[in-house]
């Protein structure tokens, strides 16, 4: 694989149209919002998630492309296989030399791991991963609007319930809302010669790949219709960065058109980049 050596940050633009994008157990999951300012949010876990989803479905268990944080396998399962493959006894304590070697090994047989990094140390330890991938909670540009529909079942769940015609239920969507992503990936944590992870230029490029595509594999009725709409990429010259983050994200602009509202569609959005005001030593490169 080849070696990552460019910093990058990037930001992603996504919408959903009368769906939940990320629901909020807490709140009889009604779609994530800040109660303060009614913008909504969807967090890093949740697009993890479909990250990891889309990697799974395109690589499956390939060689260096399992992933982690699956459904249905303990996690701790994982950490017996590290140790057994790298001549180290499960269930007994293992010294620093085995705990690294351990940690390697998970690195390279989980893209998960190699990319967001992970802690590992529960169990048999494999120490702990700090990803060179590292993504902000989501935002929606505007405030959101948390919509309850009623909806009805022609049947029921329980044998006592059957002289009724049907049953009630409900369901929580945002009638539309674009949100706004941002991220980074260093390469400094992916080749740091004790901690980097190995992630590479192959690994980036399934990663784009992911953030593109990810919505299109992972639909469902209570999601609605979920689209990314823009993938903005600032790539360094250097893997220490030429550029503060922050200043990179203010280039890109995102506003209503004035006679939106409320808005409906992605096209009631202006998304304007300054690519004048990039810094030098910084490309900025528009993937969608």
């Amino acid at each position: 694989m080849t070696t990552l050596s460019n910093r990058y940050e990037f930001v992603l633009l996504y919408d959903v149209e009368n769906g939940n994008p990320n629901g909020d157990p807490d709140a009889g999951n009604m779609p994530r919002i800040d109660p303060e300012t009614g913008y909504g949010i969807v967090t890093d876990v949740s697009l993890k998630r479909k990250i990891r989803n889309y990697v799974e479905m395109v690589k499956g268990d390939a060689a260096g492309y399992r992933i982690y944080i699956k459904e249905g396998i303990p996690l701790n399962a994982n950490h017996k296989e590290a140790y057994l493959a790298v001549g180290l006894e499960p269930g007994k304590k293992a010294d620093v030399a085995g705990v690294n070697k351990a940690r390697a090994w998970m690195c390279q047989n989980f893209y998960d791991i190699r990319t967001f990094g992970a802690v590992l140390s529960v169990g048999d330890n494999c120490g702990q991963v700090r990803g060179p991938v590292q993504l902000n909670f989501s935002r929606s540009i505007d405030p959101i609007v948390q919509q309850e529909v009623t909806i009805t079942r022609l049947t029921v769940t329980r044998e006592e319930e059957a002289d009724k015609e049907r049953t009630m239920g409900r369901k929580h969507i945002v009638p539309y809302g674009l949100y706004r992503v941002e991220g980074y990936i260093s390469a400094k944590l992916a080749n740091d010669p004790t901690k980097g992870t190995g992630f590479s230029e192959e690994d980036l490029e399934l990663f784009w790949d992911a953030l593109i595509n990810m919505f299109e594999h992972d639909r469902s009725a209570a999601r609605g219709k979920m689209a990314t709409r823009k993938l903005f990429v600032f790539k360094h010259e250097s893997d220490l960065g030429n550029a503060p983050a922050h200043k990179l994200f203010e280039l890109v602009k995102v506003e209503r058109k004035p006679d939106a509202n409320p808005p409906r569609s992605f096209g009631d959005y202006v998304v304007a980049v300054n690519k004048a005001g990039v810094p030098q030593g910084v490309e900025l490169i528009e993937m969608l």
